[in-house]
């Protein structure tokens, strides 16, 4: 009856509602499919939870998944259909010019809001550094893309070697960096390969080898909704507060690398109510202010939770602002030198140690923060440590951006 009258006094005199760490802790672990009862029965429940799974690292894609599915299924199997079966999910570069596993239902929103930019400054660029470095100017790169699109639809996908075998021009090098200490010849392909797949006309499809293989094949993509920009930036804002809410401007500037005066203006076309966060003013969205159970109440109910979370993990990677649920004194084991976050142990909404695979398969775990949670804590963690070395099973996982603690313990 009090938190009623709190809430109905708060909205009559216009107060602002606080929402606390533990308010945003639970609504992480029900939200991002990480409490025991709220873990998803697909690969596409839980990519729309997070929005998008981080796929710079293609092991992410999988671990991130299967940390978050129900038990009893095969993670690897459920995230291969999604992806290359029904294609209901989409590999595609996406915000802060990363590589993003997206619901293919919101990748038209992506592409109109971030990647279309992202791809005309990179043919910019591209045909910039061909003028300088080489002969090919606008025209030969127009007809090299039209050859490499006219083999995709005839073979359905190809390999990077197999499309430069197909498409000579692909073998092709100009020199990079004229001028510069940085000058030296480059291969074209990549390059042409990395402008398609920006602008959505080739996607990654299946890789060469197994689940963690970054080696992928090409294939064409379905001509994609142009949406407005604004339109575009609207939606999925709306899709990553309703995930990741409250959540500051930093924040979400930060999580999209847009511009602050989009990120502003799709706060606003959402309709987004400011919040009171420990670190400043915060958003939801206007149908997203009434409370959730603290996470105390939720351990209290009997659902205290674990989980092993992989490097470049959505929710790790979620905010800018991480003291809410990461240590400040732990960035250093965890974080490589360009701030890309290794392998966690998370306990009720905490980052409070992290894990690796030794060699011999192994998965090793250790806590940085010794008083959490107690026995509670280490027999849930050693849980999930038995449920992910029983599905990895001989596969062996080495994450792309080595951080100290997970380069100590894969040692061990």
């Amino acid at each position: 009856m009090g938190e009623k009258t709190g809430k109905t006094t708060a909205r009559a005199t216009g107060a602002k509602r606080a929402i606390g760490p533990d308010e945003r802790r639970a609504r992480l672990a029900l939200r991002h499919r990480l409490a025991p009862s709220a873990r998803a029965a697909t690969a596409e429940e839980v990519a729309g939870a997070l929005v998008a799974l981080h796929a710079t690292d293609a092991a992410t894609v999988f671990l991130a998944a299967a940390a978050r599915l129900a038990p009893g299924g095969d993670p690897v199997a459920e995230v291969e259909r999604a992806l290359y079966e029904d294609r209901t999910l989409t590999r595609m570069h996406g915000m802060r010019h990363t590589v993003f596993v997206v619901p293919t239902g919101l990748a038209a929103a992506v592409y109109s809001s971030t990647s279309d930019a992202a791809a005309a400054r990179e043919r910019a660029t591209l045909l910039k550094h061909l003028a300088a470095g080489s002969d090919f100017d606008e025209t030969w790169l127009a007809e090299t893309e039209r050859q490499v699109l006219a083999v995709l639809a005839e073979r359905g996908e190809a390999t990077g070697t197999e499309l430069g075998a197909a498409v000579p021009r692909l073998r092709s090098h100009y020199v990079y960096g004229v001028g510069t200490a940085h000058e030296g010849p480059q291969s074209v392909s990549s390059r042409v390969l990395r402008v398609l797949g920006m602008e959505g006309r080739i996607a990654r499809g299946r890789p060469q080898g197994g689940w963690t293989s970054s080696r992928f094949r090409w294939a064409l993509v379905p001509p994609h909704a142009e949406l407005p920009a604004a339109e575009a930036q609207s939606e999925l804002v709306r899709h990553w507060l309703a995930a990741y809410g409250p959540a500051t401007e930093a924040d979400l500037k930060w999580w999209t690398g847009w511009k602050v005066t989009d990120v502003r203006r799709a706060l606003a076309a959402v309709g987004a109510a400011e919040v009171v966060l420990d670190e400043g003013p915060g958003f939801v969205l206007p149908d997203d202010l009434e409370p959730v159970p603290a996470a105390a109440a939720a351990a209290d109910a009997g659902e205290p939770w674990a989980a092993l979370l992989p490097a470049l993990d959505p929710t790790a990677m979620g905010w800018q602002a991480r003291d809410w649920y990461l240590d400040p004194a732990h960035r250093p084991a965890l974080f490589d030198r360009s701030g890309n976050i290794g392998p966690t142990v998370w306990w009720n909404g905490r980052i409070v140690g992290g894990w690796a695979q030794r060699p011999d398969g192994g998965i090793v775990w250790r806590l940085l923060d010794e008083g959490a949670g107690g026995r509670d804590a280490v027999r849930a963690v050693e849980a999930e440590a038995a449920r992910l070395a029983d599905w990895v099973g001989e596969v062996r996982v080495t994450p792309r951006f080595r951080t100290p603690l997970e380069k100590e313990l894969s040692a061990a």
